[in-house]
């Protein structure tokens, strides 16, 4: 199982990619970066590309509502000219509450738009014209920046409808607040059957993970449910964390002893995840002894 580390912000553009230096040095392998109403993430890939060569850069994710395929696909283009271990650019349709109250689109028929969207996407990162007048995604046109090889492309996709399509169109699936159990007994047989259905290749089954090393987890798990307790109110999110039978997100973070954080991780790995992304959380401290187990754990393997 390939090891990344999941960023999720910073103060500045400087602290993430000093973020994405340090995954670098502890020879993980990849970082993706969060998509908010912050700082633009593939601005900030190309920037970490200079900065951290070595690594797998990837988003998670791009909302697609309020992009449109022509516009994101120079962008994505742009960064793999320039990131020299590639870039994975994962896509999703967010949901209704931030593209409907934030942005003012509707949010009709994400299934739909998003087979749409990735119609009309995968061609244009391979550098071909397309065509596309569909029910949610109007294309004409092609993107005049060549790359060798195209950016690889994950859905965030949960429930059944979605993990079909990205089984069918993309590379894989990137999750949040999904536990082993889901990815064991949902999310890695229902994207490998579509996958197989369609006759691609198996596809990639990227998890991220909040993790810490902590001495007292219940203060940790309080205080991510106090910053993002708010998303374990979202329908897909709600879904997946009734199918662990948990109360909410922070229920999901790995916290304990370095023996403890190292056996939830492994978890993943066993349940059929392919990658795992680490978000650290915690005090200066109690990050830096997560990232330690983080980086044995990739050593290891």
């Amino acid at each position: 199982m390939k090891i990344g580390m999941y960023v999720s912000g910073g103060p500045s553009p400087d602290a993430v990619v000093d973020q994405v230096r340090t995954a670098a040095r502890a020879g993980l392998d990849s970082a993706f970066l969060s998509q908010l109403v912050s700082w633009d993430a593939l601005t900030l890939a190309a920037l970490c590309a200079t900065a951290a060569p070595g690594i797998e850069l990837g988003t998670a994710v791009v909302p697609t509502y309020p992009r449109h395929p022509l516009a994101l696909a120079g962008q994505a283009l742009t960064v793999q000219a320039v990131a020299p271990a590639g870039l994975t650019l994962g896509i999703g349709p967010s949901h209704r509450k931030i593209i409907e109250g934030q942005f003012g689109y509707r949010y009709d028929r994400p299934a739909r738009h998003i087979r749409e969207y990735l119609t009309v996407l995968r061609p244009l990162l391979r550098g071909e014209p397309v065509d596309v007048h569909g029910e949610t995604v109007t294309a004409v046109g092609r993107v005049d920046a060549p790359v060798a090889v195209a950016p690889s492309v994950l859905v965030s996709a949960l429930g059944p409808v979605m993990l079909r399509v990205a089984g069918e169109l993309a590379d894989g699936t990137v999750t949040v607040w999904t536990g082993p159990r889901t990815v064991d007994d949902h999310i890695a047989p229902t994207i490998a059957k579509a996958a197989a259905d369609a006759g691609r290749p198996a596809p990639r089954v990227v998890c991220s993970v909040m993790a810490c090393v902590t001495a007292d987890p219940d203060r940790v798990r309080a205080a991510v449910a106090s910053q993002v307790g708010f998303a374990s109110d979202f329908p897909s999110y709600r879904a997946i964390l009734d199918r662990e039978g948990l109360r909410g997100v922070h229920e999901t973070v790995a916290a304990g002893d370095e023996a403890a954080v190292e056996r939830a991780l492994r978890r993943y790995a066993e349940a059929g995840a392919t990658e795992l992304l680490v978000s650290l959380v915690g005090d200066a401290r109690e990050q830096a002894r997560t990232l330690g187990v983080v980086a044995a754990l990739r050593a290891g393997d």
